[in-house]
């Protein structure tokens, strides 16, 4: 079983992590709520919008899914789980898909064998460590082992990371980790090993920090137009700075989609809960606001063409994008506004907006 690894949860970010396992010589078993998502997994006659996807899963000859959660857990020792994660209305994350799963799990009663559950979605921190001591006498190791990925280069974020951040409990955990990512990776990354709480602290802070870095370009490039300086004249010399670097200092959008705004809100509460506060979080939610109200304040012209609504250009995703934001914040301005997008992206904005835009292909 040592070449055996299941994954509970093949969704978007679950299925490239099983194509790229699969692809260096590991037998995978995907697991899913949707039995005609799992059969359009097998027939491999799935459509995915993320590059890479359809051509590995048609190439793939040791990847399986199934809906039997028995099945998963027959099928290896080491588990990951790759399910939603999504945010609550007070900002924290949701659990329940992972607390349904864990469940399910204790219902299967104490394994023979120990076996390693890894969690790789993004939990408030401590959740691992609660988990742990649900799981413990069920003979389960639990471990965080999130990804740094972004939608539409999924693939190749996970073959190319900067760095593999591992949470867990023991040292033989953490090796077979390693282990696996050292097969897996096609650059060598570095690998950080520590406990699981220091994980979850390290993932969402990861996150809030090139947040900071976006709402700081904005706000510099915002006060530089504002007096008739040069913006990105004057952040391309910030960012030759090697303390400072030059990645996510170009002057535009501020940040958004399904990972930035929402981490950057739970470090924010994580560390009110703890007595510990934390100003540059709020901060940086608060500059990315500004910036989008100085963006369409800015704007003087009668009518604008949008090129991709979404919330970075190579994503379908809509979610928390500054992009579509500013076309609304335009058009409930009185300007007309085209949105010129992938037809699948106009679909979901006509859903939400109807006629407030005019649309092109």
């Amino acid at each position: 079983m040592q070449n055996n690894i299941t994954i509970f949860g093949v969704g978007k970010l679950g299925l490239c992590f099983a194509l790229n396992l699969e692809h260096v010589g590991y037998s995978v078993l995907g697991v899913d709520v949707h039995p005609a998502y799992v059969d359009s997994l097998n027939s491999k006659t799935l459509t995915s919008p993320e590059e890479s996807v359809e051509a590995m899963l048609k190439a793939s000859k040791n990847f399986t899914a199934t809906t039997d959660v028995e099945e998963g857990l027959e099928y290896s020792d080491t588990l990951f789980v790759l399910v939603a994660t999504p945010s609550l209305e007070n900002g924290k994350y949701d659990h329940s898909q992972i607390d349904r799963l864990a469940d399910q799990l204790i219902e299967r009663g104490r394994q023979e064998s120990p076996k390693d559950l890894i969690i790789g979605c993004t939990t408030m921190p401590g959740y691992c460590d609660q988990l742990q001591d649900k799981l413990a006498e069920y003979n389960y190791k639990v471990s965080y082992n999130p990804e740094f990925i972004a939608q539409g280069t999924i693939i190749r974020d996970q073959q190319y990371p900067d760095m593999v951040l591992i949470g867990s409990p023991d040292e033989k955990s953490a090796a077979r980790l390693v282990k696996i990512y050292d097969d897996m990776t096609l650059n060598t990354p570095k690998m950080f090993t520590m406990s699981p709480l220091s994980a979850e602290i390290c993932k969402i802070s990861l996150n809030c920090f090139i947040t900071t870095k976006i709402a700081f370009t904005n706000m510099i490039g915002d006060l530089a137009t504002k007096v008739g300086a040069e913006p990105q004249r004057i952040l391309n010399a910030i960012g030759a700075d090697t303390r400072v670097g030059d990645k996510c200092t170009i002057y535009g959008y501020g940040y958004g989609g399904p990972c930035f705004p929402r981490d950057n809100r739970a470090l924010g509460i994580y560390a009110k809960e703890q007595d510990c506060s934390i100003h540059i979080s709020d901060a940086t939610d608060k500059c990315n606001e500004e910036h989008l109200k100085f963006m369409i304040d800015s704007f003087a012209g009668d009518e604008i063409t949008i090129e991709s609504v979404t919330y970075k250009p190579q994503s379908v995703m809509i979610e928390e994008s500054q992009q579509l934001a500013y076309a609304v914040g335009l058009a409930k301005k009185g300007v007309k506004v085209t949105v010129l997008d992938k037809p699948e992206v106009i679909d979901q904005v006509k859903a939400i907006y109807g006629d407030l835009f005019t649309y092109a292909l």
